[in-house]
């Protein structure tokens, strides 16, 4: 008899480094998405055309990829047969998160925007974790675990205590607090979503689906009431923020399961403040924490993501 090989799994450090490259991702993609809302004058046009430009890409490659066609076959079939619509709300988290970066990173910058973003997060990283709510079930919150949130939570009151410039309004720091629970609820809907059906690229054309439609009637409402953008800008690297989702969202399906929701928000979190330091530092905004508190803050994160991910083991005595 031939033994049956198990199915690899993705080693632990690997897993985190890409936890890690998700924060860059979503702080470069936040400062895009922010200086296209300033140059339309208008976030939710700016956030529609992101998402809208991330569910082209997003369908041009699932449908050259076998694996993406198949899992919108798979799709197709589960919805007949009892996947529960509430897994194909992902997207509306993602439309709040771009919808909040248009309106609020060119003011406050992408460092105080991990703020809202990061503690919102870890807080429901936490709690959804400790219900069951990803596809791993329930993962417990053990004390390191429980640390290294607050440690992260830590750090970017860290950054808000360091603010400089001109005051922030309130509900530009509330909007990124939110955007960030829905990000820990997206991340764990996309990850029993793809569960289902065994396709990270159909999850993905999922979330940009609903995500557009949802900006696209806020867009609309905007224009009506605000009237249309005067022009569109020139420059390409505007236009890249949808891109940046696709690839984000991609990796988060793929990982959670791996990682639980929890951690998959640690490691961003690394990523996240790591970047938008750099980002800050090279275009400051009007509004925002100076560069010796952004990177305290970024490293005492990075100490709440150590204690969070090793496997702490009490020695035996002999």
């Amino acid at each position: 008899m031939t033994e049956q090989k198990r199915p690899r799994t993705l080693p632990l450090g690997v897993a985190i480094a890409l936890t890690v490259f998700i924060g860059v991702l979503t702080a470069v993609q936040a400062r895009i998405n922010g200086q296209l809302g300033a140059a339309l004058g208008d976030g939710f046009v700016a956030a529609s055309i992101s998402f809208g430009s991330g569910l082209v890409l997003i369908v041009v490659i699932t449908a050259l990829s076998p694996s993406g066609r198949a899992g919108l076959v798979r799709l197709r079939r589960g919805l007949r047969g009892g996947i529960p619509f509430w897994m194909l709300l992902g997207g509306l988290a993602g439309a709040v998160t771009v919808a909040t970066q248009g309106l609020t990173v060119a003011t406050i910058g992408v460092a105080l925007f991990t703020v809202g973003l990061v503690a919102g997060q870890t807080a429901g990283g936490l709690v959804l974790d400790r219900v069951g709510y990803g596809p791993g079930g329930v993962v417990p919150v053990t004390l390191p675990r429980l640390v290294g949130g607050l440690l992260a939570i830590a750090g970017v009151v860290l950054c808000a205590l360091g603010q400089r410039g001109e005051p922030v309004v309130w509900w530009m720091l509330a909007l990124p607090l939110i955007a960030g629970v829905g990000i820990a609820w997206q991340q764990g809907t996309n990850g029993r979503l793809r569960q289902e059906v065994g396709s990270p690229l159909a999850t993905t054309v999922v979330n940009f689906t609903g995500g557009s439609i949802a900006l696209g009637i806020a867009a609309v409402v905007s224009v009506a009431i605000n009237g249309a953008p005067a022009a569109l800008p020139t420059e390409p690297w505007m236009y890249l923020g949808g891109a940046m989702g696709v690839v984000y969202i991609v990796i988060s399906a793929a990982l959670v399961r791996r990682t639980g929701v929890l951690l998959l928000g640690l490691g961003s979190v690394v990523g996240l403040l790591a970047a938008s330091i750099v980002l800050d530092a090279v275009a400051p905004p009007p509004s925002g924490p100076s560069l010796t508190a952004a990177t305290t803050a970024a490293a005492v994160a990075f100490v709440g993501v150590v204690i969070a991910v090793v496997p702490w083991r009490r020695r035996r005595r002999v």
